[in-house]
């Protein structure tokens, strides 16, 4: 790892002083986990480096995903063995390089038996040659076997099981991440420690050829202007022009917009497939582990993922034609999610029990022969334009690393060719063995004693969420105590999190809080619109905000929420977990 430089800061302000003056070896535009994850892949190459997202860090599909680090069972059905042994080598490289984002998880695969059952138990012998085939693919490196349990030990993994219909069952392990946190994470570390410039709210408007405006010029290479339009810290806008030698498209389901802007006219290779999730009460659910559930009637499973106080049940996986930007839950997607689990279940689930929800568009690439979504391949694609603009799309979370790698490979050989550059920079990613921020020193964290009037519980919540880097918080808790406060009864979340995320994490609205530097709005949605006048507060008095100002962020933010249970058509929900509606 690089030397940070003293002049190297992760907020806007400094990010926009540096776009404006400096003149980069390539710009990427997007900033889900793909962008960023390109990014860190080039800036630890030695490219001057920039990424330039329209929203927030995260805000699209990139923290609307299952939250899973794994091979995928079910692209095993589809033969795809070589995604599953890269996928599972790239979870065990996360967990190795984030310890404190990337966490083992066991998973439960109920057999259900019997008339009416939802797999025939003449299937377990196939699903356990699935299961051999998962651990010999890469699963095992996790340090762990599958197994097969009874029927009994299933039954006390998650007791609201159907009891007279499991059979035998099976056991086996992957991970769990925070897909918004392990983002902002790359996007950090990139920025701190290898030099790369990183900017939200800066929206692409122009890609100009290479070479238009010659007296730009870097050591003989052609260099193009970007013009971008940035969001200030008041709400007003400002332009910028940056001199780049070269741009990465990783702009997920926009990724046709942003070629659009290079080519003149939109390609239309993105088919955008939704996925949503919901979030229940756990103690209507009672897993202690992870569970795959199967559809009655469909050929698909829905994960059963615990979440604290929470479990949250997904994912569909269906055509979208409508609008990319705000993808929302349907009555219809509810009523999918909750017939699967209460086919599964003895206690059903109804609409009042779902306190929050999130819908994701997956950019898949589109094949001439393909069918339903489901059965895409998860594979990514990197091509470059007549210009050189190189566009990555496709791909999961899991193998963000891998898809950045193979994008600046891609971009060395074919845009940024230049002697001067290849002379100056690593040829080869060396992100395999690169550990994130908070990496150094989590162990340590997490065996901490409480602190500053933070109990175990938070400790340990701080540890899991920053790792080593959780003092910066617990220092702001001890020159404030008032900031040791949760911001919301039943989440963990603190005061002093807000505070730290508009400090040194570029969030500038109450949704960048709520919503992704904490996942509030996931789990509780309507207590975090209760909450959202005291965080504004908060936020308002880092950033500067006048009372109209404050005003206007919680409105849009009670709109949105209204906007999200409206389109679900769901109730107003309790504001503590377990309780009921």
């Amino acid at each position: 790892m690089t030397t940070p430089q003293a002049n190297i800061a992760f907020t806007r302000d400094h990010a926009l002083e540096r776009l404006r003056n400096e003149t980069f070896d390539v710009v990427v535009v997007g900033g889900g986990i793909t962008g960023v994850g390109c990014a860190l892949d080039a800036a630890s190459r030695g490219l001057r480096t920039a990424l330039v997202e329209r929203d927030d860090f995260a805000s699209g599909t990139s923290s609307k995903s299952s939250k899973l680090i794994h091979g995928g069972l079910r692209y095993l059905q589809q033969g795809d063995v070589r995604l599953v042994y890269e996928a599972l080598a790239e979870r065990q490289r996360l967990r190795r390089n984030a310890p404190h984002l990337v966490h083992l998880l066991p998973f439960l695969l109920p057999v259900f038996g019997g008339k009416g059952g939802v797999i025939p138990k003449k299937l377990a012998r196939a699903l356990g040659s699935a299961m051999w085939m998962y651990d010999l693919t890469g699963g095992a490196r996790i340090g762990k076997l599958h197994k097969r349990i009874s029927a009994d030990e299933a039954f006390a993994h998650m007791p609201t099981l159907k009891r007279d219909r499991l059979a035998s069952s099976y056991l086996y392990y992957d991970a769990e991440a925070d897909d918004a946190r392990l983002t902002l994470t790359v996007a950090r570390t990139a920025a701190l420690d290898f030099g790369a410039v990183m900017l939200n709210r800066a929206r692409v408007t122009a890609i100009g050829a290479p070479g238009d405006h010659t007296w730009f010029t870097d050591q003989q290479m052609p260099l193009r202007l970007l013009e971008l339009e940035a969001t200030l810290a008041d709400g007003s806008t400002t332009t910028l022009e940056v001199r780049t030698a070269s741009v990465i498209n990783a702009a997920g389901v926009w990724a046709d917009e942003v070629r659009s802007l290079d080519e003149g006219v939109n390609p239309d290779t993105i088919r955008p497939a939704k996925g949503i999730h919901i979030t229940v009460p756990w103690d209507k659910v009672r897993n202690d582990i992870a569970a795959v559930i199967p559809v009655p009637g469909d050929k698909r499973s829905v994960f059963v993922v615990p979440w604290g106080d929470f479990t949250f049940i997904g994912t569909t996986d269906t055509d979208y034609d409508g609008p990319v930007d705000d993808p929302q839950c349907t009555p219809e997607d509810v009523d999918y999610l909750l017939g699967a689990i209460n086919g599964a279940v003895v206690e059903p689930l109804g609409r009042d029990d779902v306190l929050g929800t999130w819908a994701g568009l997956r950019p898949l690439v589109k094949q001439t022969d393909s069918g339903r979504t489901a059965d895409l391949s998860r594979r990514h694609q990197v091509v470059h334009s007549a210009s050189g603009v190189v566009t990555v799309s496709g791909g999961k979370l899991t193998t963000y690393r891998e898809m950045a790698a193979d994008t600046v490979d891609h971009l060395l050989a074919h845009a940024l060719t230049s002697p001067a550059v290849r002379n100056r920079v690593r040829r080869r990613s060396h992100t395999k063995r690169l550990r994130l921020r908070g990496a150094a020193g989590y162990e340590t964290q997490l065996a901490a004693a409480p602190t500053e009037g933070l109990d175990a519980d938070t400790m340990a919540h701080l540890a899991n969420r920053y790792g080593g880097e959780a003092p910066v918080v617990i220092d702001l808790v001890r020159h404030d105590p008032s900031l040791g406060s949760p911001i919301i009864d039943g989440l963990p979340y603190l005061a002093a999190e807000v505070v730290h995320a508009v400090r040194h994490e570029m969030a500038t609205t109450l949704d960048d809080v709520l919503s992704r530097r904490t996942r509030a709005r996931l789990q509780l949605r309507d207590a975090s619109a209760d909450a959202a006048g005291a965080v504004a507060d908060l936020m308002g008095a880092e950033l500067g905000w006048d009372m109209d100002h404050r005003d206007a962020e919680v409105a849009s933010y009670l709109a949105s929420v209204a906007a999200e249970r409206a389109s679900g058509a769901l109730p107003v929900t309790s504001t503590s977990p377990g309780s009921g509606s």
